[in-house]
Order: structure tokens, then C-alpha cells, then sequence
């Protein structure tokens, strides 16, 4: 289990996903449908109650942290994303890692925005400050993300972010569809990390719109 911690930004801020965000969940994935062809969305408050039942159950057996993403603005809900895939490696005892409490390498992912939250620099902050916490507080090895093959948006906004493709992982996931699917693989190395950052808040201060 993972200390409850919030991340905040000039544009959104990230409280850990509990049942009070619920009414937020389905009010921000209203008229989405095509832009959630390819994630697993909940859009009724029966799927946003399974969602962050699944979500919270991940957390309390330590291989997740689950947020909720709200507008720094006005505080409303838009969106959600989590850190996933938590790994503890088995370090030798000489090794200075050996005994760490926090993970060595996570993966970002089950992120999605409300349409209108697109092209705000929603996107690009909520990365900051996940890669931010993952690489300077939790001191990751790396961090990955897998995409469904199929989602455009979300592989050409990890080009943009920097993100290296890896390869392509067949039939890795289960769909949103009911199908598995392929996913690309990207990865962020601790190294990456000092450039992207910069490259992100270059971004971030004078391209807001283009984070996808």
C-alpha cells in the first residue's frame, strides 16, 4: 500500500480516485464515445462504480495508484489516469537499491481525458508530474506505457512527449472492444528523464494546445 499523496499543477491537479469521484468520472466522459473507442471508459455510474472499485482494489494490494484528474480551475473532474505495473525487484544485498520501499520501474497508463479536456495541456502537465514523481521521489529505473496499437492519439502523443517505441507487444491486453490487442511499447529511461522534463515544460509554456 502506497502513502495517499495529490499532485498539482497550474492546470490540474491529482487526488487519488475514490468513490467521491464517481458523479465526476461520468460527467467527464459524456459524448466521448469515438474518442474512447480504444480504452476502457466508464460512462454509466454502473461502470464508474466497477471502475473504481477495480481501481482502489489494485491499490490496496500495492501494484497501483489510481488518480483522478480535476481541473485546477474549478475543481471539476477530467479525466483519470494511474501509475500501474508496479515492480519491486529482487536487488542482491550488496546492491545500494536493496531494500527500497518504492517501486524500480512502473508503468503510466489507464489515462483518459474529458473531450474537453483535450489540447488544454491537461495532457502534457498530468505526464509531468507522474514522470516527475516517478523519476525524483520514487527514483524509477523506467517508466513505460502500452497503448493500443490502434489509438492514434495516444501512440503520436507519446512521440511527442519523447517516449522511445520499443516494439510492438502482440495480443499483450484485452480490449475496450472485447479483443486483445497489440500494444506499443514505450519507455522512459531515468537518463531520458532530465530532457524530457525540459522539453516538456518548454511545451507546456509555449504549446499548451499541441499535446496531442
Amino acid at each position: 500500500m502506497y502513502t495517499t499523496f495529490t499532485l498539482a499543477g497550474q492546470l490540474v491537479r491529482l487526488e487519488m480516485l475514490t468513490e467521491k469521484h464517481l458523479d465526476g468520472l461520468v460527467a467527464a466522459s459524456a459524448n466521448g464515445k469515438e474518442l474512447y473507442r480504444w480504452s476502457a471508459v466508464p460512462q454509466t455510474p454502473e461502470q464508474a462504480e466497477q471502475y473504481v472499485r477495480t481501481a482502489t482494489s489494485c491499490m490496496s494490494r500495492g501494484v497501483a495508484v489510481p488518480f483522478a484528474i480535476l481541473s485546477a480551475r474549478d475543481g471539476k473532474v477530467i479525466g483519470s489516469t494511474r501509475f500501474c505495473q508496479l515492480e519491486h525487484w529482487s536487488w542482491p544485498d550488496s546492491h545500494l537499491r536493496q531494500g527500497r520501499k518504492n517501486p524500480d520501474v512502473c508503468e503510466i497508463g489507464y489515462t483518459w481525458f474529458s473531450p474537453s479536456a483535450i489540447r488544454t495541456g491537461a495532457n502534457l502537465e498530468t505526464k509531468l508530474l507522474m514522470l516527475g514523481y516517478a523519476f525524483e521521489q520514487w527514483q524509477v529505473l523506467w517508466v513505460c506505457f502500452h497503448p493500443d496499437k490502434r489509438n492514434e492519439l495516444a501512440t503520436r502523443s507519446l512521440d511527442k512527449l519523447g517516449a522511445t517505441r520499443d516494439g510492438i507487444l502482440r495480443e499483450h491486453r484485452l480490449g475496450a472492444d472485447g479483443r486483445p490487442y497489440n500494444s506499443v511499447r514505450f519507455s522512459i529511461l531515468a537518463g531520458d528523464w532530465p530532457a524530457i522534463k525540459d522539453r516538456l515544460k518548454y511545451r507546456l509554456a509555449h504549446h499548451p494546445d499541441a499535446d496531442y
